[in-house]
């Protein structure tokens, strides 16, 4: 069975377009390849990938778009558009006619107004979308998530996947009000999830006992068929391994059936992302 990678990037710091990540995040501050990533692609057997942006400017998605061109491990790339900008539209054809843009991810997690996405001008671009074969990835905190599931009523065609889990904050502990508002959006069926970014979230101190919660919850919510296996690397190396967070995510969903497990590490991004298999 084919074994996808829902989510990494690459960057490379001295083309300019990159503000992140900052230096003080030492261990990730530099140039990022695909020769970096494929010795772990190689040992967990993951063939294909799905390359998302890192930074809010044209400039980075042409960069990707022009990778992936070279890059056969890259079966998808998610961009970033100005989706406030009249110029999304045109940015959206011209980005398309690289076959493997899947679609775009207007990083929410750092806009300081909450309801930004929902404004006209967000919603006019974002319903664009399902017309040009094109899908959402929604960078969200949990302060998001009600505003998330108005907008997967208001597109109920536009395919969305929350990244991370919008991610929790399992460094404190805190499960309220994440869980009930990450299962009230699981009702919305164009709504999908990544199991990705959640090492990242408990920190340093993380274990598996201590990501369980969260994990079989987006499972509970979801459903297999609607959550894809991320690394999201290389942010993962902040603090844990790439084989780490792959080892312990096929721990926590060991009491998964076969086609179940194989949707979560397959099919589910397959779908989402109109990846051939």
């Amino acid at each position: 069975m084919t074994r996808i990678d829902a989510h990494q990037h690459y960057w490379s710091l001295g083309l300019g377009h990159n503000d992140w990540p900052p230096p003080e995040l030492a261990p990730i501050y530099r140039d990022f390849t695909p020769d970096d990533l494929k010795p772990h692609l190689v040992v967990v057997g993951i063939t294909k990938t799905v390359l998302v942006q890192a930074a809010p400017n044209l400039a980075e998605t042409e960069f990707l778009l022009a990778l992936a061109v070279r890059e056969e491990t890259v079966a998808a790339v998610v961009g970033w558009v100005d989706v406030w900008s009249p110029s999304a539209h045109a940015d959206l054809e011209r980005f398309r006619r690289n076959p493997k843009f899947r679609g775009i991810r207007p990083m929410l997690q750092g806009i300081e107004d909450t309801f930004c996405i929902l404004q006209p001008e967000a919603v006019r671009t974002l319903e664009m979308l399902p017309g040009l074969g094109l899908r959402f990835d929604a960078l969200i905190q949990p302060r998001h998530l009600p505003v998330v599931a108005a907008l997967a009523d208001r597109l109920p065609d536009l395919p969305i996947v929350v990244d991370h889990g919008a991610k929790p904050f399992i460094a404190k502990g805190m499960v309220e009000p994440w869980r009930v508002d990450i299962a009230a959006l699981a009702r919305r069926p164009n709504v999908c999830v990544k199991l990705s970014g959640l090492v990242t979230e408990a920190g340093q101190g993380w274990s598996p006992e201590g990501l369980k919660p969260y994990v079989s919850h987006l499972l509970d919510s979801f459903g297999p068929q609607r959550v894809m296996f991320g690394s999201d690397w290389p942010v993962v190396d902040l603090d844990a391994s790439y084989g780490d967070w792959w080892e312990v995510a096929h721990r926590l969903l060991a009491g998964l059936d076969d086609t179940d497990r194989d949707a979560v590490f397959c099919t589910t991004a397959a779908r989402f992302y109109g990846i051939d298999l």
